[in-house]
């Protein structure tokens, strides 16, 4: 068997860890497919952060208590800069993360394809799957929001981190993503695909963004493998992180319900077949796709994989 993932930021890495346990049960090959659009050129260094925290979550080097970032941690970098006055200061890079984004500069700055920086910072951490940006094309999410009196398009690392999404925000825009190509192996992994599963992720800022590359979420919306996706929203809250703000900016309910209605039926040129939704959101439904509701708390990796397996079944390969 082989799965897809398309996943980004903190939960997508964690729900990948449940993937690759049920994988190695059924001898199945795994990709995640991950999100670029928080990619950021900072202090003359590229971070991509939702490939760095699947790399380091699968490879067993995530703070398990921040959720991000590396463990272990120092910080004499951020303070030497910050002493310096250096800009940004609403940005923290760790020493250890440092050495990782130096490498993948360097490596850019040579020419190679992010999907091959990507591969060699792997060989490091051996995650057990197959890691891929969604592009290697240089595809960014900004938020277009009011700041000092005017209407401005900012990073969404200055939106969510600097700013906490409290600015009064119009939209979200992914720069670059209409002329983008899916990145190196890309297409060949969804066109072998048994499944493609859509992580519990943020759905504006780390699904969309995937879907934003237009070969990419055609292979999605037509391929022969099925689509199921897991809600990141229980109740009327996301399970971690800012999803509800950035719903709120798309006016869309922060429902499981709203979300899988955002992401839409295959059947009317959307890209699911089926949405696994909590046991408390029994009921939720979604036209066009099959909904099922099942636990979907990950408090660890038994649970997790639960999840995998119930979504494997809803797509009728498991």
């Amino acid at each position: 068997m082989r799965i897809v993932v398309l996943a980004g930021g903190i939960g997508g890495a964690r729900f990948l860890l449940g993937v690759r346990a049920v994988a190695r049960e059924l001898g199945a090959e795994v990709t995640a497919v991950v999100n670029v659009g928080d990619d950021v050129t900072l202090h003359g260094l590229r971070i991509c952060p939702d490939l760095d925290s699947v790399m380091y979550t699968l490879g067993g080097g995530a703070d398990p208590e921040r959720g991000w970032g590396r463990a272990g941690e120092s910080w004499t970098v951020k303070e030497e800069l910050a002493a310096y006055g250096a800009e940004p200061t609403w940005f923290g890079l760790g020493d250890k993360d440092i050495a990782t984004h130096l490498v993948r500069t360097r490596m850019l700055d040579a020419g190679y394809p992010l999907s091959a920086v990507t591969e060699a910072l792997n060989a490091r951490w051996q995650p057990g799957i197959r890691v891929l940006p969604a592009s290697d094309d240089r595809v960014e999410t900004h938020a277009v929001a009011e700041l000092d009196g005017a209407t401005r398009a900012i990073h969404f690392q200055e939106w969510w981190i600097r700013y906490r999404a409290e600015l009064p925000t119009q939209r979200f825009v992914f720069v670059g993503a209409e002329t983008a190509k899916p990145a190196a192996g890309v297409l060949d992994a969804l066109a072998a695909a048994d499944v493609v599963l859509l992580a519990p992720s943020n759905p504006v800022v780390s699904i969309a963004p995937v879907l934003a590359v237009p070969a990419l979420r055609e292979a999605v919306a037509t391929g022969r493998a099925p689509v199921v996706g897991l809600s990141p929203i229980i109740g009327t809250a996301p399970v971690r992180g800012m999803a509800d703000k950035c719903l709120a900016v798309m006016g869309v309910e922060c429902t499981a319900a709203g979300v899988g209605a955002l992401l839409g039926a295959r059947s009317a040129g959307g890209v699911l077949d089926g949405w696994l939704v909590d046991s408390t959101d029994a009921g939720a439904a979604v036209p066009g796709v099959e909904v099922r509701a099942v636990p979907l708390w990950m408090t660890d990796e038994a649970t997790t994989a639960a999840m995998v397996r119930e979504a494997l079944t809803l797509a009728g390969v498991a």
